[in-house]
């Protein structure tokens, strides 16, 4: 049996991803008497490691309670960013006039239809992460809940697996905040909300992180009244202020009712009416909808594993782990969002490499060397990688900061699209690149030339020197580089020039 939220509706599409993902006649196999590795859960992490350790010549046993993919595939990335490249043509289709001399669009589209095309593609997507693969690359697949019996062991419903070692890699789930008739009015989150077959009214959506801003703008371009509410002072906290600010705009552009400084108070339900009540500025204010999305943060998932059997510690934020992703049993390690604050399918997949190097082969990988950039796809996209400046002033490092706004790439203006920013923090003094926030279009397939930058010591004057196709919007990077030469040419090394050039 499936533990946890169904895929709906079962149509054609959502049948197949089962077939893969949580085959209903699925058999699991014969237990090996002792396995080299035996992974919990089977999401990305878990696919990684068990993948990883099986090519290698390892026994390894995947054990998953729900859906293989975890929810990069099935509740995450997948869907949502195919329901964001919907959205997105749906919102060019009626700017094409106004913007570009383009036909003239009107009308509600068919919502049904695009959710359609989400299941679609994520059940053609399905057979990379699926049970049949696992076992044909000799992976032992068990599906069912796993839970510690000792140290060197666990059961899976009632079937003991023995391992050398074990990776714990169950990933986290949406947390509801703790709202007064929040669970009575009933509530949509990343989990259910893409098995929506029709289009809410007016959602209310709680949480302007990277999950909420991502599907109020993308449920206000697919035609719904979006009221957006967040109990910070502003949205997205963990990127730069100004490039927050961008998307803000962006958002009330889209018709987004977006309430900052919103303290929660109640919920109260009247026929389908759904009502957040909250304090804003020291007064009572309400927002009035049929539909709820929480995307309020994440909580790890942990329940039921009986870690205290197996002497693993763990808190309210995980599993407890040092820089090797090992837990405080030392034959058992942990990786992805059940033991990282950051939950990032690219630093869950780099988890598992490590996870796979360390536990097996004695190595010495740390995460505390990972360079790891992060994005939030609203439209435009904010990428943002290494050190922020606060960060640096915390270590007590000296930054020099260079701005490139959008409206000097020729590329950015081309395609109408000026609204944004490069902004790079240096070691002051040098061309070290520290961090970097990008908001652009595509900033997210852009950033990585910083990443590489930053893991390897290059400068942003090795990147000046590198041609750039024109025109392309990572120009933005050479510009960059341009201003940090020009902040050399102090005066002193102008009046060398001068000198120069008259003798000449």
């Amino acid at each position: 049996m499936i533990d946890g939220p169904l895929i709906q509706p079962l149509d054609e599409h959502n049948r197949t991803l089962l077939s893969h993902v949580h085959p209903p006649d699925w058999k699991n196999p014969e237990p090996k008497k002792r396995y080299h590795v035996v992974v919990i859960g089977g999401g990305t992490s878990g696919l990684v490691t068990a993948a990883a350790a099986a090519g290698l010549g390892a026994r390894v046993a995947l054990v998953e309670r729900h859906l293989l993919g975890g929810d990069c595939l099935n509740v995450g990335c997948v869907p949502s960013k195919a329901l964001l490249r919907t959205a997105r043509s749906w919102y060019d289709a009626r700017e094409a006039g106004r913007r570009f001399g383009g036909p003239q669009c009107a009308g509600d589209g068919d919502f049904g239809a695009a959710m359609e095309r989400v299941r679609r593609l994520r059940a053609g997507l399905a057979p990379i992460d699926g049970a049949p693969r696992f076992a044909s690359l000799g992976v032992d697949v068990f599906l069912g809940s796993a839970r510690f019996t000792g140290t060197q062991s666990i059961s899976v419903d009632g079937v003991e697996l023995r391992f050398r070692r074990a990776v714990i890699a169950t990933g986290a789930r949406a947390a509801a905040p703790p709202v007064s008739g929040l669970a009575e009015a009933g509530y949509l989150t990343n989990e259910t909300v893409f098995s929506l077959t029709e289009r809410p009214a007016h959602l209310l959506v709680i949480g302007a992180g990277p999950v909420g801003c991502e599907l109020a703008q993308a449920f206000a371009r697919l035609g719904s009244r979006v009221t957006l509410l967040e109990a910070a002072p502003r949205i997205l906290l963990r990127d730069d202020a100004s490039a927050a600010g961008i998307v803000a705009r962006s958002l009330e552009r889209d018709g987004i009712d977006l309430r900052c400084s919103a303290e929660l108070l109640r919920i109260e339900t009247r026929d389908a009416a759904k009502r957040i009540i909250y304090r804003q500025s020291g007064a009572e204010h309400d927002a009035s909808g049929d539909a709820i999305l929480v995307a309020a943060g994440r909580a790890p998932n942990i329940e039921g594993l009986d870690l205290e059997k197996a002497g693993i510690a763990y808190d309210t934020n995980g599993i407890t782990v040092d820089d090797r992703l090992r837990t405080s049993n030392p034959r058992v390690y942990a990786a992805g969002d059940v033991c990282s604050r950051l939950a990032l399918t690219h630093l869950a997949d780099r988890h598992a490499r490590h996870v796979v190097q360390n536990a097996l082969f004695f190595g010495r990988a740390r995460t505390s060397r990972l360079v790891v950039p992060w994005v939030t796809y609203t439209s435009p996209e904010v990428a943002h990688v290494g050190m922020r400046a606060e960060d640096a002033s915390k270590a007590g490092i000296q930054v020099e900061t260079l701005t490139v706004t959008l409206e000097h790439v020729d590329r950015a203006v081309l395609d109408d699209a000026t609204e944004g920013f490069l902004r790079v923090h240096l070691k002051k003094g040098t061309d070290r690149i520290l961090g970097a926030t990008l908001v652009a279009d595509h900033a997210g397939d852009m950033i990585s030339e910083i990443t590489l930058a930053i893991n390897n010591g290059i400068g942003l004057g090795t990147i000046g020197s590198t041609i750039h196709p024109y025109p392309t919007q990572a120009e933005v990077f050479r510009k960059a580089a341009d201003q940090w030469r020009r902040g050399k040419l102090t005066p002193r090394v102008k009046r060398m020039f001068d000198v120069y050039f008259r003798w000449i």
